[in-house]
């Protein structure tokens, strides 16, 4: 593919607001997960709450859109003058040229969990201040961001498990391409919900203890919630110049199982190699891998055996869920963030959480940070059904 600039990109998670917060928590070790309840859950797990969601007010013309993801979404818009940008982009070529593509898994599933503890007594009628369509709708969430950015391009939200917002990527790179559009919001946002709480206790992937990825005692994942939105330009401009590159971007579906990955990564692996081969690159190439990483046993492992066949064990690797806790369909576009702020800074984050390596696990991941820059790294997502994506991200030059 046709390298695409990022101009401008942020990121709101546990960790706090913006690029800087983000990158001073992690320079600082300091994870955003607690051991906490939210809403009517009390699992005792650890989890990474976004604080202050309740006190975001959306713009008036946009009120009926009110809900815990689409504050979250606005959240993101304003840090680090996001949206600033984004007018920039459409002023420059037009609000019909700028598309919007998000990730999520979940929307505003909450609103109407809410809604449901508030039905009628009598009669079980859901509350009449509840909007489906505006808020709990998978489409919702892209719907909202075009709306608050005065955007009038193409617009869609990707819903494939953990792999959402790193898709959203690919997506555009082929609107792009395709001549349909200039420029693209990509990002993904995801918020905390008890459906997502209990869901994944149910399946027995979430632990009791923080999450604790490539661990010889990981036990499972730590939920979080957080939005990420990056701004894709074909042609960069001297008053925007890039922040970061897409080079490429490999997807794939492998289909193995409901919830569990192909126990050898097959399918992590295909996306990987299709990835490097859109940005026309070598394993050698690649400086840093962001994993996927969520600190399940099965996870851990089929990521470990197709990390090393694709790039061996000398590339440089960590998981940053141990600082967000999983953000599931925000995932990949918080680490693709997380993963330009490390090639901006030339600081490769560690693995949080890591006390005793698996020594069934072939990778030696980071357990301490690294200062080193890197022209190029790959971030991976992978989600429920098979649905994989690895995201190649350069350097600005």
């Amino acid at each position: 593919m046709q390298p695409l600039a990022v101009t401008d990109y942020t990121l709101v998670t546990a960790l706090g607001s913006g690029r800087a917060a983000s990158f001073d928590a992690l320079t600082a070790g300091r994870s955003g997960l607690a051991q906490r309840d939210f809403e009517a859950a009390a699992l005792g797990a650890w989890i990474g709450v976004v604080d202050g969601l309740d006190a975001v007010r959306l713009p008036a013309a946009l009120a009926a859109w009110d809900c815990r993801n689409n504050r979250l979404a606005e959240a993101g818009l304003r840090a680090d003058d996001f949206a600033a940008a984004v007018a920039r982009s459409a002023a420059r070529w037009g609000a019909a040229r700028v598309g919007v593509f998000v990730g999520t898994s979940t929307s505003g599933i909450l609103q109407t969990e809410i809604a449901y503890r508030r039905r009628d007594g009598a009669s079980g009628a859901l509350p009449a201040w509840l909007d489906y369509e505006k808020t709990h709708n998978m489409a919702s969430v892209a719907r909202y961001v075009r709306a608050a950015l005065g955007l009038a391009g193409p617009a869609f939200v990707v819903s494939t498990a953990c792999s959402s917002s790193a898709k959203v990527f690919a997506s555009a790179a082929r609107m792009i391409g395709a001549g349909l559009i200039e420029a693209a919001v990509v990002g993904g946002v995801d918020s905390l919900c008890m459906t997502t709480l209990y869901g994944f206790r149910s399946l027995e992937l979430v632990s009791s203890d923080i999450c604790r990825p490539w661990d010889a005692e990981r036990a499972g994942l730590s939920i979080g919630e957080g939005a990420a939105f990056a701004l894709l330009v074909r042609t960069p401009t001297a008053d925007a110049p890039p922040r970061a590159w897409l080079l490429g971007s490999g997807e794939s579906s492998d289909g193995h199982h409901m919830s569990a990955p192909h126990p050898d990564g097959a399918g992590a692996e295909l996306a990987m190699r299709a990835a490097l081969a859109d940005a026309g690159l070598a394993p050698d190439d690649i400086g840093y891998v962001n994993l996927h990483g969520t600190a399940t046993p099965g996870n851990d492992a089929a990521e470990d055996r197709a990390v090393s066949r694709v790039f061996g064990v000398a590339c440089a690797c960590s998981s940053t869920k141990g600082y967000t806790g999983h953000t599931l369909g925000a995932a990949g576009a918080v680490e693709a963030a997380l993963t330009m702020l490390a090639l901006e800074r030339g600081w490769l984050p560690p693995t949080l959480n890591l006390r005793t390596p698996d020594p069934a696990l072939a990778l030696p991941v980071l357990r301490a940070p690294l200062a080193r820059r890197v022209r190029a790294a790959a971030s991976n997502s992978f989600g429920f059904g098979g649905s994989n994506a690895c995201l190649v991200l350069g350097a600005q030059a």
